[in-house]
């Protein structure tokens, strides 16, 4: 029997907190792009100590609202 890699943590669906690059990659967009999206408040996060931290669920609700705005345009 084969053993199956471990998720890495970009795709490991326990973790409730993501690092922004994490974030970015389940949005499919740029680190740079990711930052812009939590300076403008579009994108949840928080900071613990000096790390910035995006909630694991923000990413989809930030599509959802993406969607809801586009589909009301």
């Amino acid at each position: 029997m084969e053993n199956s890699p471990a998720p890495t943590t970009a795709d490991d669906p326990t973790l409730i907190l993501l690092t922004v690059e994490e974030a970015a990659r389940r949005l499919s967009v740029g680190r740079t792009t990711c930052f812009a999206l939590i300076r403008a408040g579009a994108l949840e996060s928080l900071t613990i100590g000096s790390l910035r931290r995006v909630s694991a669920d923000a990413p989809a609700a930030y599509l959802a609202r993406r969607r809801a705005e586009q589909s009301a345009a």
